[in-house]
C-alpha cells in the first residue's frame, strides 16, 4: 500500500512489487550546497543526477520518499513527444527554439532507456513500442497526420489501419491509430527509486520525510526551510508538478490536479497473454478521457483513466475500468482483480510543460499532462542545465511565465463537471 495516502487509492501494484531499497532521512540541522531541488519524482531526481554528475553539491529534499507521487504511481508508459506534433510545435515556437523542443522531446525515451542502461536500473524496462489509437474517423485522421508529421523527423512513427491494430491489440475495438516505436514500458517506482540510487551515488544527498514549509532569499542564495533543518543553496530547483501544496501556492494553481487511477489483474495465464497486447507494446487511445493499457513484465493486465476527486466518484471509476476492460477484451471476464490506486497527474492549460523562473536563482518545471515519465526525465536535465549557467536562449525548452488558472479555488468543482462532459461526448462519439 502506498503509505500516507486515502485507501481508495493506496493499493498500488508498483508499491507492491517495488525493490527493498531503505528510507531517505529526514534533513535535521542546517546544511549548505550549490544546487536544492525540492521534488523527489523524476523531475528532481533526473535533475540532481546530472547536476551531481558534473561536480556539483546537490541536497534533494522531499516530503514522503523518492517516487511517492506520481512518478511511482504512473502507468509505467515511456512515451516520446509532446502533445502537439512538430509542425504545429515550429509554428507556436519559431524555428530555432522549436526545433530543440522537437528534439528534446522527441529523445526522451532514448534518456529514459540510457539512464536505466548506464546506472544498471532494475525496472523492467522493455521497448516494443507505444500504440495511439483512434475509435472515430476524426481521431484516426489526426493521428496518422500526427505520424506523418513526425516522419518528416525521421522518427519512427508509423500509422496504423483497423487489421494492423487489431493484431497488435487483440481487441477490433479500435479502427486504426499510429505506433511510436520510440517508446516502451517500465515499473515506474522501481525506475524513480533507481535515478535516486544513481544520484545519490554521484554525490547528491536525498532527503525523505522533509517537507518545504518555505522558500526565501538569503544573502546572495536561498534558504529552504523544513520542520527540522534547512538548506542553504545558491540555486534552487521546484519539482514538485501536481503535488506542489501551499509551500508556493502560485505555482501550485498554475496547473490543474487532476486524479489518474488504474486496476491490475493478477498474472495471467499463458493463454490469456498471448490474446492481449501479444507484443507487450503500452497504448493509450485518443478519447476526450482516455484509456491507457498494457501487460506488466509479469503478465498483469493494467487499465488506467481519468478519474475525480472524491472517494465514491474514484470507486465508481475503477468499477468502470474494471468492466471497459472486460468490454475491449472479454477474455478477461471472471479474471480477479489484485490492485487499484491512483495519483494527481499536473494539466496545464496550453497542453505543454511548463519552465518558469520564480526568481533569478529558483527554477520550476512542472505540467507534464499524463507523460511524465520521458518528458519529466527530459525536464530535469534541461533544469540541471540552467542550474549550471547554460544561458536560457540555448536551453531546450522555453522559460515562459507564471500564469495562475483562473478560479483555482473552484478547481474541485471545475474538474468535476468537466470530467461529465467530456464522458457524454466520448460516449456520443463526437
Amino acid at each position: 500500500m502506498i503509505p500516507n495516502e486515502r485507501p481508495v487509492i493506496a493499493d498500488s501494484l508498483w508499491t507492491a512489487t517495488a525493490n527493498r531499497v531503505p528510507d531517505y532521512p529526514p534533513l535535521l540541522g542546517e546544511a549548505r550546497c550549490d544546487v536544492a531541488v525540492i521534488g523527489g519524482g523524476f523531475t528532481g531526481l533526473s535533475a540532481a543526477l546530472h547536476l551531481a554528475e558534473t561536480g556539483a553539491q546537490v541536497i534533494l529534499l522531499e516530503a514522503q520518499q523518492p517516487g511517492w507521487g506520481a512518478s511511482g504511481r504512473n502507468g509505467g508508459q515511456i512515451n516520446p513527444g509532446l502533445k502537439d506534433g512538430p509542425g504545429q510545435i515550429l509554428r507556436s515556437f519559431g524555428r530555432e527554439q522549436g526545433q530543440r523542443m522537437i528534439e528534446m522531446s522527441g529523445k526522451a525515451a532514448d534518456l529514459v532507456f540510457a539512464l536505466i542502461d548506464t546506472h544498471e536500473i532494475a525496472c523492467d524496462a522493455q521497448r516494443p513500442g507505444w500504440i495511439r489509437a483512434a475509435h472515430t474517423p476524426k481521431t484516426l485522421r489526426t493521428l496518422h497526420d500526427l505520424a506523418a508529421d513526425w516522419t518528416t523527423q525521421g522518427a519512427a512513427v508509423e500509422p496504423l489501419d483497423a487489421a494492423q491494430i487489431e493484431r497488435l491489440t487483440g481487441t477490433s475495438a479500435y479502427i486504426g491509430g499510429l505506433i511510436d516505436r520510440r517508446g516502451g514500458n517500465l515499473h515506474p517506482l522501481n525506475y524513480a527509486l533507481g535515478l535516486a540510487n544513481a544520484a545519490e551515488a554521484a554525490g547528491a544527498r536525498l532527503h525523505g520525510q522533509s517537507p518545504v514549509q518555505t522558500l526565501a532569499r538569503d544573502g546572495q542564495g536561498y534558504r529552504v526551510r523544513t520542520e527540522k533543518g534547512a538548506v542553504l543553496s545558491d540555486k534552487v530547483l521546484i519539482g514538485t508538478n501536481a503535488y506542489t501544496g501551499d509551500f508556493h501556492r502560485p505555482l501550485a494553481q498554475s496547473v490543474l490536479p487532476v486524479r489518474s487511477v488504474q486496476v491490475a489483474t493478477v498474472p495471467l495465464s499463458d493463454n490469456l497473454r498471448a490474446s492481449i497486447l501479444p507484443q507487450l507494446n503500452s497504448l493509450s487511445d485518443a478519447r476526450r478521457l482516455l484509456l491507457y493499457f498494457r501487460m506488466d513484465a509479469h503478465g498483469r493486465f493494467i487499465m488506467g483513466g481519468r478519474g475525480t476527486y472524491s472517494d465514491a466518484s474514484t470507486q465508481r471509476q475503477i468499477d468502470w475500468l474494471r468492466q471497459i476492460s472486460v468490454e475491449l477484451f472479454p477474455q478477461l471476464e471472471g479474471t480477479q482483480w489484485q490492485h487499484a490506486w491512483g495519483g494527481f497527474v499536473a494539466l496545464t492549460r496550453d497542453h505543454y510543460p511548463h519552465l518558469h523562473l520564480l526568481e533569478p536563482g529558483v527554477l520550476a518545471g512542472l505540467g507534464y499532462n499524463g507523460r511524465g515519465v520521458a518528458i519529466a526525465t527530459a525536464m530535469g536535465r534541461v533544469m540541471a542545465d540552467w542550474a549550471r549557467g547554460v544561458p536560457e536562449q540555448d536551453l531546450d525548452f522555453p522559460l515562459t511565465p507564471l500564469k495562475p488558472l483562473p478560479f483555482a479555488f473552484a478547481r474541485e468543482w471545475m474538474v468535476e463537471a468537466e470530467v461529465l462532459r467530456l464522458r457524454l461526448l466520448d460516449k456520443l462519439g463526437v
